[in-house]
């Protein structure tokens, strides 16, 4: 059996990894662009707090402090698997309605590699920690509502972020499902509803993968404390 001791350093390690690939792909996202625009976008909210929230636990592992709130954790991890889920199943898919692969196609140098760090290698980083680096059972069927205030204040302040622009600035709506210019609130509001609904049930089948994971005594991370727990 893997002791706590032994995976220490290990998790220490991962995790510092996984919000340096986060840091670094805002960063240069940031370098080649508009700075307010890219930070418009929901990969870019959520790689920011990737990163914030991997480096506070890798810091408090090395510490060997409690980890951070499972709420938090787990609303991160939620929101990153979202982030990589929709670049892969919705944008990236050429099936896809609102794809946009001839914009990706046209990516180079930095610039694809940020977009591989911000929707493959951090969502991937962030479900093998989740896997084999936490505690499990400490996610609660209630947090899958409440992650949910998050995309819905996405949405909100991109569509009124679109309202306020002029319809001839670039990126005036920054993903093609919530183009209100395009198809019209009515539309919009049912796509949000749509992904909505999706991102609940992802949210309660991560509070059920939680639960029948393998016990603590395999894993370095001890639960975390406080209002938030």
């Amino acid at each position: 059996m893997i002791t706590p001791a032994a995976l220490r350093l290990p998790t220490v390690a991962f995790r510092a990894l996984i919000a340096a690939a986060a840091l670094t792909g805002l960063v240069i996202e940031c370098a080649y662009g508009s700075v307010p625009v890219v930070l418009s976008f929901f990969t870019i909210w959520t790689n920011i707090l990737v990163a914030v929230v991997f480096a506070l636990s890798a810091v408090r592992a090395h510490r060997r402090e409690p980890d951070v709130a499972p709420l938090w954790r787990g609303g991160v991890l939620l929101f990153i698997l979202i982030t990589g889920l929709v670049f892969h199943l919705v944008l990236a898919n050429p099936s896809s309605p609102f794809n946009v692969v001839e914009d990706l196609a046209e990516l180079s140098g930095a610039k694809a590699v940020a977009n591989q760090l911000l929707h493959t290698v951090t969502p991937i980083g962030a479900v093998l920690d989740f896997l084999l680096l936490t505690t499990p059972r400490t996610l609660h069927p209630r947090y899958a509502a409440q992650w949910l205030a998050y995309p819905l204040l996405y949405v909100a302040f991109a569509l009124a972020r679109g309202a306020l622009l002029s319809p001839d600035v670039p990126s005036r709506y920054t993903y093609p499902f919530i183009d209100a210019a395009q198809y019209g609130y009515a539309r919009v509001a049912l796509n949000a509803l749509v992904l909505g609904a999706a991102f609940y049930a992802l949210g309660l089948a991560l509070v059920l993968a939680d639960r029948y994971r393998p016990p603590r005594e395999n894993r370095i991370s001890s639960p975390a404390e406080g209002p938030l727990e």
